[in-house]
């Protein structure tokens, strides 16, 4: 695959996805979203790929919707256009994805750019990151699933806080807040990061995507609804080649060496 707005690579079963737009601070066009939605379902039948790495080149990771793409005032439409057609696929993307996703935040995560990162499963940033909801200074609501993953990830008064004046938050602050995994220092990001997605790149992939779904399942089940669903993820899990080997590894006293089936 080709990209223009997007670069691409895949090393050690890690797949680099990082937005190139950074002249606009990575904000996103129309074509930007379609590439990264192709890589997104593209990742889920290649094997070669156990992981996947996002982020964004020169100094932001993403300032969110590039304006200019949504300056005509006579479509009042477009928004709804590319909420439905840009973003939402993404965040789905991230989500059904049964893989990990780690996100590398290296600066500005604002609007649209705040919320994908929040979407993937382990968020790394820099020290110089922060994470902005910066829809309510141009009249509109947090999307790409901020309005789903905020409340439940630091609580109702601070989501609606941060939505409703698009405060700047610091690294240190979303980690307080729980909205990251963790903080390192600007310029052991890319080292730290690709430490982690390899780490996850070695381990046991369809046990790691089963521990996805049950988590995107928890969001819609009540309690006896979700261990049902455990107990099935986990006879899916207790049939895998990663599972044997683990249990074998653990008896022969070994390092496991798991293939990701």
């Amino acid at each position: 695959m080709s990209f223009d707005f997007i670069s691409y690579k895949v090393i050690n079963s890690v797949a680099h996805l990082t937005l190139n737009r950074p002249d606009v601070l990575n904000s996103f066009n129309r074509e930007m979203a379609k590439e990264v939605q192709a890589v997104l379902a593209s990742a889920q039948d290649d094997d070669s790929i156990r992981c996947v790495l996002f982020t964004g080149a020169g100094r932001a990771f993403c300032a969110g919707q590039d304006l200019a793409e949504v300056s005509d005032p006579n479509n009042s439409e477009i928004i709804e256009e590319i909420v439905k057609e840009s973003y939402s696929p993404i965040i789905k993307g991230i989500r059904h994805l049964e893989k990990p996703v780690v996100c590398a935040v290296n600066g500005v995560a604002a609007g649209a750019g705040a919320n994908i990162a929040l979407a993937c499963d382990l968020v790394i940033a820099s020290e110089n990151a922060s994470f902005i909801q910066s829809f309510c200074h141009v009249g509109l609501i947090p999307d790409s699933g901020g309005t789903f993953f905020l409340p439940r990830l630091v609580g109702l008064p601070r989501a609606t806080a941060m939505a409703m004046l698009g405060e700047k938050i610091s690294a240190k602050l979303a980690l307080e807040y729980g909205m990251i995994y963790k903080v390192v220092e600007h310029d052991k990001l890319k080292s730290e990061s690709l430490n982690l997605s390899e780490r996850l790149a070695s381990m046991p992939t369809t046990g790691l995507g089963l521990i996805k779904r049950g988590f995107n399942r928890s969001f819609s089940n009540d309690l006896d609804s979700q261990l049902e669903f455990e107990e099935e993820l986990q006879g899916i899990a207790g049939k895998t080649h990663d599972y044997r080997e683990g249990v074998r590894a653990f008896i022969e006293k070994r390092k496991p060496k798991f293939t990701g089936k």
